[in-house]
């Protein structure tokens, strides 16, 4: 898709809503849910916002208005502009209360809409750790091996862990940024941000040329919970603005999960308070995000368990005789009754289970342990 093609009226409209309100103003939304797009668009023009007069609400961004020179800018950066309508328009996002007026899309050429059918949004803090930067990586590699393609905010810390855990398998991977795609952000992950858009997507809702901004990072991070079918937080002080994120998904009916870290580390707390309040479910590994975020029945994770002994699979009465036998010496059947409790009868049929096992043996003097 390039600037060459020819869009709709309505179309036109997204992309001018786009330039001249914020994802979040709730007068813009107000006056297309009235009017419709194109019609709310008019008003605007003529210095009106919803009932009442408001000639400056819209007018500075109106003066430098032009969709078709934001058209040639997006190819020129080798960008799309995608719609509702598109076959490619990623459908999770249309659950918000504020769906993006459209999207813009750098990247491999796969339609987003497939490249997030399968996804996981892995978000977390700044300020990371080492222990949460590895965790990152780790997850985000697990997922990509199991098909999911990690979406994040290409941020420093967690954000970027997690893409580059994706890329270090060849997994798809997408950086929803704040300001326009052709704007890396932050300015030192300029090469991260161009390997995401080599082999998966980078995407914006506000058109190229704008700025990331305060109010579009906690907009941002709407989208990244909508375009994935669930988001893993992973280390995320209390005040963290990843937990927006968690805030998003909560409101979307998207699962949530949350890694834990020390109980000492305040870049941790807000982990472990969607953890305690019940909003978060505890996950330590990929394939417990995935079995939580994937298909039912498909995408289940193995249980953990601790090393298997021969013992674990003894009989209540072999247990107890196989415990009563010394380590480095032979005992007698009589010595085993009075040490295990047991009679005569149960001490020998006990024993011969041991002996099927290979756990115990028959000497000159009784019975011993075998080797390991």
């Amino acid at each position: 898709m390039t600037g060459q093609r020819v869009l709709s009226a309505e179309q036109h409209a997204r992309m001018a809503w786009a330039r001249i309100a914020e994802p979040d103003d709730k007068t813009a939304r107000a006056m297309v849910a009235d009017l419709g797009l194109p019609e709310a668009l008019e008003m605007a023009r003529n210095g009106v916002s919803g009932r009442r007069a408001n000639a400056d609400r819209f007018a500075a961004r109106l003066r430098d208005l032009s969709t078709e020179r934001d058209l040639e800018i997006t190819e020129r950066v080798g960008a799309s502009v995608i719609f509702p309508d598109d076959p490619e328009w990623p459908t999770g996002v249309d659950d918000l209360d504020y769906p993006p007026w459209c999207l813009w899309v750098r990247g491999s050429g796969a339609p987003l809409a497939t490249v997030t059918e399968r996804s996981a949004a892995i978000v977390g803090a700044r300020a990371s750790t080492s222990y949460g930067e590895y965790v990152a990586a780790e997850l985000a590699c697990g997922l990509a091996t199991r098909d999911f393609t990690v979406v994040s905010g290409a941020a420093f810390g967690i954000d970027a862990a997690a893409h580059r855990g994706s890329l270090a398998t060849d997994g798809l991977t997408v950086a929803v940024l704040a300001g326009g795609v052709e704007r890396p952000y932050p300015a030192a992950h300029a090469s991260l941000i161009a390997r995401i858009a080599e082999v998966g997507a980078v995407v914006s809702e506000v058109p190229p040329g704008s700025a990331p901004t305060r109010s579009r990072f906690l907009a941002r991070n709407r989208l990244i919970a909508a375009l994935s079918q669930g988001t893993v937080l992973v280390e995320a002080g209390l005040r963290s603005g990843a937990r927006s994120t968690v805030s998003a998904a909560i409101e979307l009916d998207r699962p949530v999960a949350a890694v834990p870290g020390p109980v000492t580390s305040m870049v941790s707390a807000g982990c472990h308070e969607e953890i305690r309040t019940g909003k978060a479910v505890l996950v330590t590994d990929a394939a417990e995000v995935a079995e939580l975020f994937g298909r039912l029945g498909v995408d289940m994770a193995e249980p953990k368990q601790g090393e298997l002994k021969l013992s674990d699979d003894l009989e209540p009465d072999a247990f107890r005789v196989w415990q009563s036998i010394p380590t480095r010496r032979s005992i007698t059947v009589e010595a085993l009754t009075s040490a295990a409790g047991l009679g005569v009868a149960e001490v020998m049929g006990a024993l011969g289970q041991l002996e099927v096992a290979k756990m115990a043996k028959r000497t000159t003097r009784g019975w011993a342990r075998c080797a390991p």
